[in-house]
């Protein structure tokens, strides 16, 4: 398979690109985040996260991984949206039928294994207990001492077949 954009493997999305460059009018965000949101979700293509809460480019910073999981880099991240780019409330939105919640670490070092390539050194952050994973992450950033203590932090689940949200509460003793 062809590296880059030889061999007309992207031709599709630079079409589209084409069609949607002429008509694009966001030239006059600033990268802020107009809301003061960052949402921390799945990178599962079933997720509109701007759609999800009403919002248009520029007003929300959108972190994407495997399961919506507060890793290290999002925890990276967060530090900058809340120091550079305006974000003073975050939102972790992990989603129902995710293939985070199942499978292992050891599945997926497994599976890649039969293809000869050896994954042991990758944490893939796999979540055996969706909701236990969605209240230590919160809390997670809410304990952070690179955040602000009154960081506002919520977290819930959304349903890939309704659109709805199920609000979830940190443990206060994870």
């Amino acid at each position: 398979m062809p590296h880059g954009f030889s061999g007309g493997v992207f031709d599709d999305l630079l079409t589209a690109n084409e069609r949607f460059s002429a008509t694009f009018t966001d030239s006059e965000l600033t990268g802020r985040a107009a809301r003061g949101l960052a949402v921390v979700t799945c990178m599962d293509s079933r997720i509109d996260p701007l759609g999800v809460f009403g919002l248009r480019p520029g007003d929300a910073k959108i972190l994407r991984n495997a399961g919506a999981r507060v890793t290290d880099d999002v925890l990276r991240t967060l530090v900058l949206a809340v120091y550079l780019l305006g974000v003073n409330r975050v939102l972790v939105m992990p989603h129902t039928d995710c293939g985070m919640a199942k499978a292992t670490d050891e599945d997926v070092h497994q599976l890649a294994a039969r293809q000869g390539v050896d994954t042991r050194s990758l944490e893939f952050h796999t979540v055996p207990d969706q909701d236990a994973a969605l209240r230590h992450d919160l809390t997670r950033i809410r304990t952070s001492p690179f955040l602000p203590s009154d960081l506002a932090v919520g977290g819930a689940i959304y349903d890939v077949r309704t659109g709805k949200l199920a609000p979830v509460e940190a443990d206060s003793a994870s």
